[in-house]
């Protein structure tokens, strides 16, 4: 054996917790962990008292040999002895240390305490969008497009005489129902097959009452990152409350409002859980009406159809020959045509279509005028666009059922 490996000792540097018994020494690790050792003698260790164990004996070490690991917390509560920071999704105590800081700062700290203060503010540890006013303008409805009336609706005269006692009504003459004292109208339920213009009826409401219209579907509020989906809903309601009047219109609102049960999604029951507390949150001053759709309403939580809530309802059935005859006038209105067009013989044979549906072949007639190099529809283009679009709804009827 050398001079030096005689000299030498190898262990491992830990610091005391506590002591039992004169004997037993608690110690933590520099990863944090924790064990004991049995003490041959009596010792008389402090805790935080930095040692070095040596497989049979324990010797003191010197306290700059221990040196602890750091990392960045947020400050969550501060006590005279203590002080409790979170970073990495969980919580740790430690002790308060010399350095002033306040819950909320981001902080530098170590088992021995908070070390230096880095922001006043908290660090937020996931890279999340800032929920700002600049995002809630993006479900403001300011596109420009042709300004539309009820006339332009075309059909469904008792839906819209319906919708306009519902929505535009409370919208237009809110204080005159609050002197009456009369329950407030907070929501409405479009139901209906797509394409029936359940949400171009509450744009043309939102115009008519000139409210500002906020259209959210379900796809661009439900955030993969926990807690963010109900703090913009909130913040969509609180913009909305600051409008002279406003409607707030969810397109298919079962996708984000499904009954809450055990086998729902965690996200999806405090999505539903958000929007009833912020329904419930309307005041007296508030003149705001919100609106869904929906062609499954029975998949709706069923809380949200409670009073005070989606308690009203308006169905939008699939339009009558007349009102098909109306839609497709109506229509013609907005394109170059030639007269006459037999609407009244297309309305004939396009029964269980919607409106949507009669929109193409619109689409399809300006196709086959343009073909032929003309800037207008005639008769024989609106024919060959309804024959178009009733043989894809042809396909689609026997793709439904399977049939090859």
């Amino acid at each position: 054996m050398t001079e030096i490996e005689a000299a030498s000792g190898w262990g491992q540097l830990a610091r005391v917790r506590y002591v039992e018994n004169e004997r037993c020494v608690y110690i933590e690790m520099p990863n944090g962990s924790i064990g004991w050792v049995e003490s041959p003698g009596p010792v008389d260790y402090e805790p935080g008292q930095v040692i070095l164990v040596l497989g049979d004996r324990i010797e003191v070490a010197p306290e700059g040999l221990w040196k602890s690991d750091t990392w960045v917390a947020v400050v969550r509560i501060k006590k005279d002895d203590c002080t409790v920071v979170e970073f990495g999704g969980s919580t740790r105590i430690v002790p308060p240390g010399s350095i002033p800081h306040a819950v909320g700062n981001t902080v530098e700290v170590s088992a021995d305490g908070v070390l230096r203060v880095l922001d006043e503010k908290p660090i937020r540890f996931l890279d999340l969008p800032e929920l700002d006013d600049g995002m809630i303008n993006n479900f403001i409805d300011r596109r420009d497009r042709e300004l539309q009336s009820f006339d332009d609706f075309g059909g469904l005269e008792s839906v819209i005489n319906r919708a306009r006692e519902l929505i535009e009504l409370p919208l237009t003459h809110h204080d005159l129902l609050e002197r009456i004292g009369a329950r407030r109208v907070k929501g409405v339920l479009f139901t209906g097959e797509p394409g029936t213009g359940k949400t171009m009826l509450a744009r043309i409401i939102a115009q008519e009452s000139q409210a500002t219209f906020y259209q959210i579907s379900g796809p661009e509020v439900v955030s993969k990152w926990f807690g963010q989906s109900e703090e913009l809903l909130r913040k969509i309601f609180a913009h909305a409350k600051q409008q002279e009047s406003a409607i707030i219109f969810f397109d298919e609102i079962d996708s984000i409002a499904g009954q809450r049960d055990d086998e729902a999604h965690e996200a999806s029951n405090r999505l539903v859980a958000q929007l009833l507390t912020l329904m419930d949150g309307f005041n007296a001053d508030s003149n705001v009406v919100v609106i869904a759709t929906t062609n499954r309403p029975h998949d709706i939580d069923i809380a949200l159809r409670r009073p005070g809530r989606f308690d009203w309802e308006i169905h939008f059935p699939l339009p009558s020959r007349g009102d098909r005859e109306k839609i497709l006038a109506v229509s013609a209105r907005r394109l170059r045509t030639v007269d006459p067009l037999p609407h009244a013989f297309v309305a004939a044979r396009t029964d269980g279509w919607s409106a949507a549906a009669l929109a193409g072949i619109w689409t399809e007639a300006a196709l086959l005028a343009a073909a032929d190099r003309r800037d207008s529809i005639m008769a024989e283009d609106y024919i060959g666009g309804f024959e178009r679009v009733e043989e894809w709804q042809r396909q689609k009827a026997i793709n439904s059922v399977g049939v090859k």
